[in-house]
């Protein structure tokens, strides 16, 4: 499975996965202006037997499958935020 990554720059250490280069229609709207800009990282291929450095990447192949999208936080950050009515 291919994914391309994006770095949210208004949450720091946040990457968003999704299955397609630019392709944000599966993602919340909320979500998007949670995360504001979002710069292109990489794109890499997802295999059972790759390693991610911050996700398991099964995890990351079922989101992806189900959601069209997975969203990375930074280790330690569960507390959900909330997310503005208008920006």
């Amino acid at each position: 499975m291919h994914t391309w990554i994006y770095k949210g720059l208004r949450k720091e250490n946040a990457y968003l996965y999704i299955t397609a280069k630019d392709n944000f229609e599966r993602v919340p709207e909320s979500l998007l202006r949670l995360l504001g800009k979002l710069d292109f990282v990489l794109d890499i291929k997802l295999t059972k037997a790759r390693r991610l450095a911050q996700a398991k990447v099964d995890e990351v192949m079922r989101q992806l499958e189900i959601e069209g999208y997975y969203l990375q936080l930074p280790p330690g950050d569960h507390e959900p935020e909330r997310i503005p009515e208008t920006i």
